[in-house]
């Protein structure tokens, strides 16, 4: 599994095509990804596992999102008021 997601990352560019999120505005993908790399982090490191496979999802949403957003959102979880369920 961990030698497929390395191969995957070696020839990552920018965020591949997300069935779920068809559309041309790319928002819901970007807090999706988000999320997705937060729950996974904190899964993983919950039962003492490597979250290298984590880092897809934070590579896709740094390359999708606005980085004040992503600064804005780091902070809300560090505070404890971000709106998504992580």
């Amino acid at each position: 599994m961990a030698g497929v997601i390395e191969e995957k990352m070696k020839g990552y560019r920018t965020a591949p095509f997300d069935a779920r999120f068809p559309n041309t505005n790319q928002t819901r993908n970007c807090f999706q990804n988000y999320l997705d790399f937060h729950r996974c982090s904190k899964a993983l490191s919950a039962k003492g596992q490597d979250v290298t496979p984590c880092d897809w999802y934070q590579r896709v949403y740094k390359s999708l999102c606005p980085i004040s957003w992503v600064e804005k959102w780091d902070g809300q979880v560090q505070d404890g008021s971000f709106p998504g369920k992580i």
